[in-house]
């Protein structure tokens, strides 16, 4: 049950006229539609609840945690001050027992139950309604022009742009090999196809490669299938970066779209099976692991899923975790079909696969793997044994624990996301700027160029001793040299320092204080 259906169905109509007004009044600051943390704490303290119980009111209330509550929100938040003000203990343990209402857990009318009692509001909602009147009279007829129309007229073209990637729901990306059950792990968690390839394929699923694309699974109004170059291109989805790979590979990219509860807080992409043996000398038509790595930057969480018949790292599977380095804290790892084998030899596999996987990662870290079978087959317990199904049902709740959490993280992770693209971007600056310096003024200029680009590891720790930046911030060597042998370094722009002090002072300054938009405004 989620917060927006809980404030539509729990919540009677002459009750919505009360929370009606009062949203517009806590609102009257700026108009916004939205109660910000400040608008909140003015508005709430007059129920003369203690502050401990309204930092939960808005824990639960804020459960996408978004920083401000809007009207749905605001009514959740309403009814809980009620509930608090009767008795009811508003604990961490209530958020779940809140969002199921409706299943009787807890004995509460919540059609019927009253407003909040909030010390002097009425007095206050008086005193808005007759200045409001005063300004009317007092406008000598002539008509007010509408605050949030004004805007529209004056704002900028570029206001008028989408902000798709901050707008977009968190993504969940699966990757493995073919026949590693990633089609099918999409299919377990919505409990259903999903339109387009999947309903074409839904009695095909099977030990051969069966998803030939990359598909989007989205919330959608209805069920459809949209080809990649139409979504490329479409502002209001953050897939537009995709178009640099081409026409080869847009034919192979589609968006599955259709109505699901799980869908309005998560997106899925299900990707092609990694090839394996002599499958994998056969030359994409596209560049498979760019596209991985451009995903995996969009991702909040990122899926490897293998089976315990298939421990093998193909070379295409190695280049392919390769780019997914620097998003390390995304990736978990699914070992799943694990009930195809018996607990002995599950354990083999278990160490057998950190063993591999720690080779592939190359990091002293132990990744988390999650073991499980998540079909819609019940668990093979004559392999497994009532032990091992007892293990693979909490795997499988820590797995989902974990995907819960992502909408939660989201804001988090796109401001993460946001600061690691602008330090990348300062540090790309830094290497332009000393290629530049270093290139002659007249004569031998290719020459000069060539051995830069030789020397690009050398030129890398320079740049890093001088600025005594982080070496683990710097781009990877052999694809930075690629890129750079398109361009002549004589025709980079000079550095700028008061623009990398503009970047400094918002990775010092202005992030910490928008981080600060969406606390709970009682910590």
């Amino acid at each position: 049950m989620e917060i927006d259906s809980v404030a539509d169905g729990s919540c009677s109509k002459e009750n919505q006229i009360i929370y009606k007004d009062w949203f517009e009044f806590a609102d009257s600051a700026d108009c916004d539609g939205r109660i910000t943390g400040n608008d909140a704490i003015k508005f709430f303290t007059m129920s003369n609840l203690p502050r401990l119980e309204l930092k939960q009111v808005w824990a639960i209330a804020d459960a996408k945690r978004q920083g401000y509550l809007g009207f749905n929100e605001f009514i959740v938040a309403m009814q809980l001050v009620s509930l608090a003000q009767t008795g009811h203990e508003i604990s961490h343990q209530f958020i779940v027992l809140f969002l199921i209402i409706f299943l009787a857990i807890i004995a509460v009318d919540f059609k019927n139950l009253k407003p909040p009692v909030m010390d002097g509001l009425d007095v206050l909602l008086v005193k808005k309604k007759h200045s409001s009147k005063s300004s009317d009279s007092n406008s000598n007829g002539s008509p007010v022009a509408d605050a949030s129309l004004t805007a529209h007229w004056f704002s900028s073209k570029s206001s008028k742009k989408t902000n798709s990637d901050f707008d977009a729901k968190p993504i969940v990306m699966l990757l493995g090999q073919y026949s590693t059950g990633k089609t099918t792990f999409i299919k377990h968690m919505l409990k259903s196809n999903y339109p387009g390839r999947l309903s074409i394929l839904s009695s095909h699923i099977g030990p051969e490669p069966t998803t030939d694309r990359f598909v989007v699974v989205m919330s959608g109004p209805d069920e459809r299938s949209i080809p990649g170059n139409t979504v490329a291109v479409q502002a209001d989805m953050p897939f537009s970066g995709l178009t640099t790979f081409g026409t080869a590979f847009l034919s192979k990219f589609e968006c599955s779209q259709m109505p699901h509860p799980l869908l309005e807080h998560i997106t899925f992409v299900d990707t092609p099976g990694v090839l394996s043996g002599e499958k994998q000398q056969t030359q994409r038509a596209y560049e498979f692991t760019g596209v991985t790595s451009w995903f995996a930057s969009k991702c909040d969480l990122i899926l490897l899923l293998l089976d315990p018949h298939k421990l093998d790292v193909s070379d295409e599977f190695k280049r392919v975790i390769s780019s997914l380095r620097g998003h390390d804290d995304k990736i978990r790892v699914v070992l799943n079909k694990a009930d195809q084998i018996d607990t002995q030899q599950l354990m083999r596999v278990y160490g057998a696969l950190m063993w591999s996987l720690g080779k592939v990662l190359n990091t002293p870290e132990v990744v988390r793997v999650y073991i499980g079978s998540f079909s819609d087959k019940p668990i093979n317990e004559a392999a497994t044994g009532p032990t091992g199904r007892e293990l693979f049902e909490m795997e499988q709740e820590d797995l989902l624990s974990d995907l819960k959490d992502i909408p939660k993280k989201a804001c988090d992770r796109r401001i993460n996301e946001f600061v690691k693209r602008a330090r990348a971007a300062k540090i790309h600056a830094y290497i332009i700027s000393h290629l530049k310096k270093e290139m002659p003024a007249i004569m031998g200029k290719a020459k000069a160029q060539q051995k830069l680009m030789d020397n690009l590891e050398d030129v890398f720790g320079k740049v890093q001793r001088e600025h005594h930046l982080p070496k683990g911030d710097f781009p990877n060597v052999d694809h930075f040299r690629e890129v750079l042998s398109g361009y002549n370094i004589d025709k980079f722009e000079k550095l700028k320092p008061k623009m990398l002090q503009t970047v400094d002072d918002m990775l010092g300054y202005d992030i910490p204080n928008l981080l600060k938009n969406f606390k709970n405004p009682y910590d």
